[in-house]
């Protein structure tokens, strides 16, 4: 409860309930909601934020209030008063500042219908006022780190390079969310010699801005290894060999496939991936049985990698956990429910991306989703491509 009069040891309790009451969420609606929350239950009939506007999402007048708001409206003379002061009419009004020099987010309006507000009351206010200004300058921080994590990821795997002409592929990325923690999911393709493309999902453990430059590196150095043309389960122990010679470097899964259209082969390589998935029209999927090695990083090594016929009626999938694992069920029975989904005659390979994040719900995924998927791009006959 907040002091009337008694003194230090009244005004101690009345920090320590706002310590508990103020801060509890990292949403900055929701502080604000807190403090005038927080308010109501002590000195004020009516307590009330209202904003400058300018925050990172666009918050701006009255974003929080409690009580009798009626009585929070301005009475001439009732200005705002940097020291708590009480105002006439019993209003109280203490400017809310960050830590940086000339950052205002607003002011805190308090009022109360009979009596003036005490020395003791005034500083509590002041204190709860400083304090939720404190939790909402660090969500305001953790949400601008958040962006730029997600606009550095989205930014990345927006646009994997570009496959030979003879591949058609389509991709999708889904954050999970924009305030929650950034993930480490990304794609690729690289071209190859011999017409042949190079198609890699990989997702970083953890999440975070530092997942998200991780991931980058991991990117940048497969395409490095990639340019070198070695076999998929070669280019995997280079990335291991890499990530593991820096200390903190954290480990990743990752999935590659090497197309040879000419051939009608794909060879795949697995470090620690979810296996990927075959749709044919009007048949169940197909999830293909591809060696597992340890993740990158680990400095184990021990890849293999398989050759498997690659049909033109055929469409790979590749994906990121996020696509197929819920809380609370087990990892194959999640893989079931993707092998089950049915590709219509006719649908493309953007058509099948588009099914398999409908058919599982992506868009409510519990984490990041990244999905590349391709398909052999079959070339007209001489005689009509001379049409």
């Amino acid at each position: 409860m907040v002091p009337d009069g008694d003194g230090t040891e009244a005004r101690l309790r009345a920090a320590d309930e706002a310590v508990e009451r103020i801060g509890t969420s990292s949403d900055e609606r929701a502080i604000w909601r807190e403090l005038t929350a927080y308010l109501l239950r002590g000195p004020c009939d009516a307590a009330a934020v209202e904003l400058a506007g300018g925050g990172p999402d666009g918050l701006s007048g009255r974003v929080a209030a409690a009580g009798d708001t009626a009585a929070l409206l301005d009475r001439p003379g009732a200005g705002d008063l940097p020291d708590g002061r009480a105002a006439s009419g019993h209003v109280v009004a203490v400017p809310l500042t960050g830590h940086g020099a000339g950052e205002v987010y607003g002011r805190l309006l308090a009022a109360r219908a009979h009596t003036p507000f005490s020395a003791d009351e005034a500083a509590t206010l002041r204190f709860a006022a400083r304090l939720a200004c404190g939790h909402v300058g660090h969500a305001r921080r953790l949400a601008a780190a958040e962006r730029i994590a997600l606009d550095l990821q989205r930014a990345l795997v927006a646009e994997p390079g570009r496959p030979h002409p003879n591949l058609e592929i389509a991709s999708r990325y889904l954050p999970l969310g924009s305030r929650a923690l950034v993930g480490g999911d990304w794609f690729e393709t690289v071209r190859l010699h011999f017409g042949r493309t190079l198609l890699v999902v990989g997702d970083v453990m953890g999440h975070g801005p530092e997942a998200a430059v991780d991931m980058n590196v991991y990117r940048s150095v497969l395409r490095d290894v990639a340019s070198t043309d070695l076999a998929p389960h070669r280019v995997l122990r280079r990335l291991d060999a890499s990530a593991a010679a820096e200390d903190n470097r954290r480990p990743a899964t990752c999935l590659i496939v090497r197309v040879d259209p000419a051939r009608g082969t794909a060879a795949y390589a697995s470090a620690g991936h979810l296996p990927p998935a075959v749709f044919t029209a009007d048949r169940p999927g197909e999830l293909l049985d591809v060696p597992v090695g340890p993740p990158l990083g680990t400095g184990v090594g021990g890849y293999e990698a398989v050759a498997l016929p690659f049909t033109a009626d055929q469409t790979v999938l590749l994906y990121t956990d996020g696509l197929v694992e819920r809380r609370g069920e087990d990892i194959d029975t999640s893989l079931a429910r993707l092998a089950a989904l049915r590709m219509t005659a006719g649908c493309g390979v953007a058509d099948v991306v588009d099914a398999v994040c409908a058919g599982l719900d992506a868009r409510h995924a519990e984490d990041d989703v990244a999905v590349l998927a391709a398909r052999l791009r079959l070339r007209p006959p001489p005689e009509e491509a001379a049409g």
